[in-house]
């Protein structure tokens, strides 16, 4: 009797367990070979200045450096938590990147969708390079157009004297802040966050698409039937990435749109750690520990915002 074929898990097992792992790296040696430079960078960029994060645990002295500056423990988190603006920033923080998510977020996905209903390809073409050249410009140079249209000589506010009606002071108005960084927010980056819906959207089978149409299924129903609930998966690994991130999120933005009459409600936990890094008595060793307490709250928001994602049915961003 022949002996009974291996399944391919079996056979698997055996590869790897005949430890010729390096001969499946060899044979594909020059598709790592592509790796090297991106290794390089993250082992440059992302992993050894990780070294630097022990100055959370240290009195930082110039003429030592970092790695003999003596160590003190969690005295400057103890600092951290005593300072009231500190935890002012982290609430403030968390509530304007929260409603910033809660705003901003769909508009991607909206614009995508209406994207990809045209049928015209140039026009899509060229919708899409409108709306994505924003993302290309630094908000330095969008808080100059904010400033241009919106200040008390500015081109709003021209408009409305030469109508008759009273101006209003719009870079000036606590109230107005919020309103400003989520407009300004959707208009810079919506065009660029619909790429990647739309090459999920590319993804889908086509063949769903004409079996609805035989079915006589609307263009609205086909969307809700068949666009949305394939890119759902996309749409969930963006959100938990958006929601990774708010704690650091949008200190550009804000450090080029504030100003000293909307200080009470821009300070954010980054401009919090750029005035006592640089705008205060330098204290490199209390900012660090600034630092890391805000990555350690991204972090748990990430594994959060995962777990919930499973708990609803999705695939999350780990096994």
């Amino acid at each position: 009797m022949k002996p009974a074929a291996l399944g391919p898990d079996k056979k698997l097992r055996e590869r790897s367990g005949s430890g010729s792992w390096y001969k499946e790296i060899w044979k594909h040696r020059m598709t790592y070979t592509l790796l090297i430079p991106g290794l390089i960078w993250l082992i440059l960029f992302a992993y050894l200045p990780m070294g630097g994060l022990s100055l959370a645990f240290k009195h930082y002295k110039a003429n030592e450096g970092i790695w003999g500056s003596p160590w003190v423990g969690f005295e400057n988190f103890k600092y951290v938590f005593r300072d009231p603006t500190f935890m002012q920033a982290v609430w403030r923080t968390l509530y304007i990147n929260i409603i910033k998510l809660v705003i901003t977020f769909p508009f991607p996905i909206l614009l995508a969708l209406l994207l990809n209903e045209l049928r015209m390809r140039k026009m899509k073409k060229l919708y899409q390079t409108v709306f994505t050249f924003p993302q290309f410009l630094s908000w330095i140079i969008v808080s100059g157009i904010v400033i241009n249209v919106l200040s008390y000589d500015g081109l709003l506010n021209s408009a409305l004297a030469m109508l008759g009606l009273p101006t209003i002071n719009f870079l000036g108005s606590e109230k107005m802040f919020l309103p400003m960084l989520i407009i300004t927010d959707i208009w810079k980056s919506t065009g660029w966050g619909a790429i990647i819906f739309l090459a999920a959207i590319s993804g889908i089978d086509q063949d769903q698409y004409e079996s609805a149409q035989i079915d006589g299924a609307s263009r609205m129903q086909q969307i809700f039937k068949i666009t949305l609930p394939n890119i759902i998966p996309t749409v969930t690994v963006m959100f938990i990435l958006n929601v990774g991130g708010l704690m650091s999120a949008g200190f550009d933005q804000i450090f080029n749109l504030a100003n000293a009459a909307t200080q009470n409600v821009s300070q954010v936990l980054d401009v919090y750690i750029y005035r006592i890094t640089f705008q205060s008595s330098t204290d490199f060793s209390f900012s660090t520990a600034v630092s890391l307490f805000r990555s350690l709250v991204n972090m748990i928001l990430l594994l959060a915002a995962d777990r919930v994602a499973k708990m609803m049915g999705g695939d999350g961003l780990f096994r």
